[in-house]
């Protein structure tokens, strides 16, 4: 296993005894003879776990522990403790020790027990990666985006980040809502906290407001056990209303009580349970227009409304397009162990043209759908939905009255299609299905003439 374990005991025999169980299973064990040079050997080597008595002259076990806690913060120690110094042992777990053991011991209790601190820290280690993946997930550089708006939701994000101010985020579904409130959290003094999510538009107002606030044992049909709701699970943290304008008028009350006071009562208890908890809220609705109708509480709104943030759907960010076209090729190329290298320009050309009804979470799907189904290469014309892959002027209308020349309609095809690309003969040779030679003799014909 490779692992270096440390024993500390001013026992002979004990040193002797789990030094040769430790070895048995393939650790690295170093010994030290008391205290004082097992507090050397502590500053001065690196250590996977440490066993140390707590009883020793001069220098003690919970000495020991401390140092340990000071140098090498992921190491473990586990104490070891004689008839009478359990009192110490139970104060060494308050101080930071894994567990303590009562000597005299067996060879499979120091087993098990280091094997349970080896997998523990196992868990620690996948416990902070997975931490470090959610971060990267919500990192504002994955937030792509070279509109004047996105530019400017960076700047916002950061100063966001810095307050406790409640959030509104609004804008149409797809449009990366979340991705905003997760860079939010995850640049906060909140980020170690919990990011607590709930989605109020997929439950209903009972099931929502137990998922919100939890509930007694008994408080209802099937309430067999005490639940916690999402409020206590976001203590310290941040709770992501998503869909808020979704929620019932009788929970919109009990949401204001608990923005304005910090408090709320599970449903069936009468505890009254205080919290702080940062709110998120996002909506794909216009909340102003739901107040005028009756349908959202305008106190509610502008308790939400503290810091609103809009979010312009990917038809008016064409700039962006094709820096979120080679964000979702790199990550779809890892997930699918493929290895696009780009898109071509007739391909890239459709996609900026195209309306994307479904914002950048349909762009994520067209991106995924072509990784998977293309030719592995690049990302080709063919390779996109027989929506998307509609002419440009299939979506701005020409009319021409019956019987008009062939070649006149022609030449007002290729005109208005040069323009329209910025007079880019290449794409337009590529939209038009036509040689750049051919577009070039056209386009010189039209200028004598």
């Amino acid at each position: 296993m490779g692992k270096k374990i440390l024993i500390i005991d001013d026992e002979k025999l004990m040193r002797e005894y789990l030094e040769e169980t430790l070895k048995r299973l393939d650790y690295k064990v170093t010994t030290a003879r008391d205290g004082a040079e097992g507090l050397e050997k502590v500053i001065e080597g690196s250590y996977d776990l440490v066993i140390t008595d707590i009883k020793m002259p001069k220098v003690g076990g919970m000495e020991i522990l401390r140092k340990v806690k000071e140098v090498a913060p992921t190491t473990d120690v586990i104490m070891m403790t004689a008839y009478g110094t359990i009192e110490s042992a139970v104060e060494a777990m308050k101080v930071g020790a894994y567990d303590y053991l009562s000597k005299p011991f067996s060879p499979d209790a120091i087993e098990v027990l280091v094997e349970k601190a080896f997998a523990w820290q196992k868990i620690l280690l996948e416990n902070e990666y997975l931490k470090e993946v959610v971060r990267s997930n919500y990192d504002k550089r994955q937030i792509v985006g070279e509109h004047k708006t996105m530019k400017q939701l960076f700047k916002t994000i950061k100063k966001v980040a810095l307050s406790k101010a409640t959030v509104l985020i609004c804008g149409d579904s797809g449009t990366g809502k979340e991705l905003i409130a997760g860079a939010i959290h995850y640049q906060s003094e909140r980020a170690e906290k919990a990011f607590i999510k709930v989605n109020c538009a997929a439950l209903s107002e009972h099931l929502l407001e137990s998922e919100l606030f939890g509930h007694e044992k008994g408080a209802f049909t099937g309430a067999v056990n005490r639940r916690i709701g999402r409020f206590e699970l976001a203590d310290g943290g941040t709770l992501l209303l998503d869909e808020i304008s979704e929620i019932s008028p009788k929970l919109q009350a009990k949401l204001l009580r608990v923005l304005q006071e910090r408090e709320f009562e599970r449903v069936g208890g009468s505890e009254t349970i205080t919290v702080d908890v940062r709110i998120i809220a996002t909506t794909n609705r216009d909340l102003t227009k739901e107040v005028e109708r009756g349908t959202f509480r305008e106190d509610l709104f502008f308790r939400l409304n503290v810091i609103p943030i809009e979010l312009a759907p990917l038809r008016e960010r064409g700039e962006d397009i094709p820096g979120l076209v080679e964000f979702f090729i790199g990550k779809h190329n890892l997930e699918n162990n493929t290895h696009y290298s780009g898109i071509d320009d007739k391909a890239l050309l459709a996609l900026k043209s195209y309306h994307w009804p479904g914002n950048i979470r349909e762009l994520e799907n067209v991106i995924e759908r072509a990784v998977v189904l293309g030719n592995g290469k690049e990302i080709r014309w063919v390779d996109l939905p027989s929506e998307i892959k509609l002419p440009v002027l299939g979506r701005k209308k020409m009319t021409f009255p019956v019987g008009t020349p062939l070649r006149d309609v022609e030449r007002e095809l290729i005109l208005r299609t040069y323009n329209d690309l910025g007079q880019h003969r290449q794409k337009t040779a590529d939209i038009l299905g036509i040689s750049p030679r051919k577009l070039f003799d056209r386009l010189k014909e039209y200028e004598e003439e």
